[in-house]
């Protein structure tokens, strides 16, 4: 997790964003198109609702708005944060896999240069030699 950083200059962060804000916009058409029917329907069977204020029948549609664009960045932002730590966790496990591939390399050129093939023939003498020792 980063510590500190520049909000602008970090491309990590500047996409993240943009994920959130076109999910908030795609929330409020939604809900938007949802308040707008809704009151539509208020408007044909609640005498209640013709009553109400144009400002106030404003408020509740702008409400279902703000509501339903928060909900929806809110998910894409968390949908974006598992794909993100996804293909981080895939970077990270494909440079330990590099790392012990460039390792395994390296040891078996030694060995090769040494003579002894797999195994290490000084090694089995090892062994051989505790064997002889605890009989």
């Amino acid at each position: 997790m980063r510590k500190n950083g520049s909000l602008t200059n970090d491309q990590e962060v500047n996409y993240a964003a943009n994920v959130a804000a076109r999910g908030a916009v795609v929330g409020a058409a939604k809900w938007g198109i949802f308040s707008l029917v809704a009151g539509g329907v208020a408007w044909n069977y609640s005498p209640l609702f013709r009553n109400l204020t144009f400002q106030f029948k404003v408020f509740l549609g702008m409400s279902f708005m703000v509501l339903g664009s928060m909900m929806e960045a809110d998910k894409r932002l968390r949908e974006h944060e598992i794909l993100v730590r996804n293909q981080k966790k895939i970077l990270r496990d494909a440079e330990v896999w590099r790392r012990y591939e460039e390792d395994y390399q390296a040891q078996a050129s030694a060995s090769s240069r040494e003579g002894r093939g797999r195994g290490g023939g000084a090694e089995k003498g090892r062994i051989d030699q505790s064997i002889r020792r605890e009989e």
